[in-house]
């Protein structure tokens, strides 16, 4: 059975969060999400299959909040 998972977009942080920590999983740890370069965080948020947004709408504060909320994922599978 598949599911079918909605489209992402930049302010979807705690979905995009999510779907970072799926794919990583515990690989990185607290302290290795706040060290992500912004520059990798953003090609690992455009390669996921559902994202929908551009590279051009990107901005700090989403990539803030997605490495913030990353965090509280990790935290809470530990």
């Amino acid at each position: 059975m598949t599911h079918f998972e909605p489209p992402m977009n930049w302010p979807d942080h705690e979905d995009i969060a999510m779907a970072l920590y799926e794919k990583f999983g515990d690989d990185f740890t607290e302290a290795k999400i706040y060290r992500i370069r912004f520059t990798d965080l953003l090609d690992w948020v455009l390669s996921l299959p559902n994202f929908e947004g551009t590279r051009e709408q990107a901005n700090e504060g989403h990539l803030e909040q997605i490495q913030a909320k990353w965090v509280y994922e990790w935290r809470d599978n530990q």
